[in-house]
């Protein structure tokens, strides 16, 4: 029988915010290791029999982010579900379900969250194997990881052992306060509550019609009215916006009689704030751990993450210290859970450093805004092999573009223009323009805006490859 992978990568990542941000959440980063945490979701599936290319349910936003990391690490032909609201887990796994139903006759599905860290490659896979013959009985399986500390941050299920090596679910547990995560640290018989899944398409689906029929004909309606947006599946906006807003766990696993445990010990971890990230780092002799370009003097106990230019430290300890482009977090780390209450000031006060980086990424590359002034602003716009930037006017500024490296294939007007190094092109205010990348080396442009308004919706597209003219 197939396996299926099932991505659910919707989540925004706050806890770890500068680095994670709305638009490009923790997922989409590479936080322990070279590759992002969504490509070593995928990757460390290698290996288990019977796998299929994944199905990848995410918000529509990052659509293009996921289908390039796809392409990164060579998965060419995952199947990309777009979440048009955010409704929860237990709709997202009814709508790739049913998705994968329609794609294959008969298949286990394992469920996994884009941001977790598995150490333990092998241990994994043995937990698999394990779960894919209890849910080829027609078992709903949910994996528990042995827990290692008194962790507040995470749901418990209490088990009852069987020899098979198969737990039986007695309950599943809120996240506790710290003296009951302690209790059930001595009790032993409580697991962390991973969030992964397995189980057959048509188990969960019967299952979920059984304890959750609202959800499932809302989301069987969105499946259906589902409309194929270039390689993209985006789900109907209405039908499944009006599915209720529920988990897996309470719509489903905490009510039907099927569901069974299977325990990993696997060197699991949800990176869910910055305490978790310094556990899993490499540390110093000093007990830092430290990414990016950082010189430390009488610094003890501190993750420091640079990712723009140098940082030092001195005389400082038990700190989290993560500077970006745009934003500085300095931070006790007894405090590490409370950075969602600086994202809601944030908010509040409108600031867009809540949601994006400097650097924001689009379809066709990315573009790095490295000066903002009065009336003008300066990009570096990073352009990949066989990428096209939409056919587009804008109404309130001008345009200068000066070829940095690669060759441009640049439309001014009713003028075509091949633009080699060193050689600009200027675009009036209200002229229509595109800009190409025809070669298979990147391109790159510093763009020099000026004008009365510099915002990213003074835009007119007239024709665009990713779809993104209005109709």
């Amino acid at each position: 029988m197939k396996i299926v992978p099932i991505i659910l990568s919707g989540g925004s990542g706050t806890r770890l915010w500068p680095l994670s941000r709305r638009q490009h959440p923790k997922q989409y980063l590479s936080l322990a290791g070279d590759n992002t945490l969504l490509q070593e979701t995928i990757l460390r599936l290698n290996g288990l029999d019977n796998l299929t290319n994944p199905i990848i349910i995410c918000n529509a936003e990052h659509r293009f982010l996921v289908a390039h990391q796809c392409q990164q690490i060579n998965i060419n032909n995952p199947t990309i579900v777009l979440e048009p609201v955010g409704r929860n887990t237990a709709p997202a796994i009814a709508a790739t379900a049913l998705q994968s139903i329609k794609q294959f006759d008969d298949a286990l599905l394992l469920v996994l969250s884009a941001d977790h860290v598995i150490q333990d490659i092998t241990a994994f896979h043995q937990a698999v194997n394990i779960a894919a013959s209890q849910a080829q009985a027609g078992k709903l399986v949910t994996f528990g990881v042995m827990p290692t500390q008194a962790n507040t941050g995470y749901g418990y299920i209490k088990f009852i052992k069987h020899s098979s090596g198969v737990y039986q679910v007695e309950e599943f547990v809120e996240k506790p306060n710290l003296s009951r995560a302690q209790s059930y640290l001595k009790q032993g018989n409580y697991l962390w509550n991973s969030g992964m899944f397995m189980f057959q398409a048509d188990t969960l689906i019967d299952e979920l019609t059984t304890y959750a029929p609202d959800i499932v004909e809302a989301v069987s309606t969105a499946v259906d009215n589902a409309i194929l947006d270039l390689d993209f599946i985006r789900l109907d906006k209405r039908a499944f916006g009006a599915s209720p807003n529920d988990s897996i766990d309470c719509a489903l696993m905490e009510k039907s009689d099927k569901v069974v445990l299977v325990p990993l010990a696997a060197g699991w971890n949800d990176i869910g704030s910055f305490s978790a990230l310094y556990d899993i780092g490499t540390k110093d002799s000093n007990g830092n751990v430290i990414k990016g370009d950082v010189i430390t003097q009488d610094t003890v106990n501190t993750y420091i993450h640079a990712n723009h230019h140098l940082l030092v430290t001195m005389g400082v300890e038990d700190l989290l210290i993560v500077d970006t482009a745009n934003a500085t977090l300095i931070a006790d780390e007894s405090r590490a859970q409370e950075v969602k209450k600086i994202i809601q000031k944030l908010q509040q006060q409108g600031r867009k450093e809540s949601n994006t980086h400097r650097k924001v990424y689009r379809p066709w590359g990315w573009y790095d805004c490295i000066e903002v002034g009065r009336h003008f602003q300066v990009k570096r716009l990073y352009v990949n092999p066989g990428a096209k930037l939409s056919l587009q006017l804008h109404h309130k500024r001008a345009e200068h573009w000066v070829v940095v490296s690669g060759i441009a294939t640049a439309i001014n007007g009713s003028q075509v223009l091949t633009l080699n190094k060193g050689e600009s092109t200027y675009i009036p205010l209200g002229v229509k323009h595109a800009l190409e990348n025809q070669n298979d080396v990147p391109l790159e442009i510093i763009e020099v805006q000026s004008g009365s308004y510099l915002g990213e919706d003074d835009i007119e597209r007239f024709e665009d490859i990713y779809g993104r003219v209005e109709k």
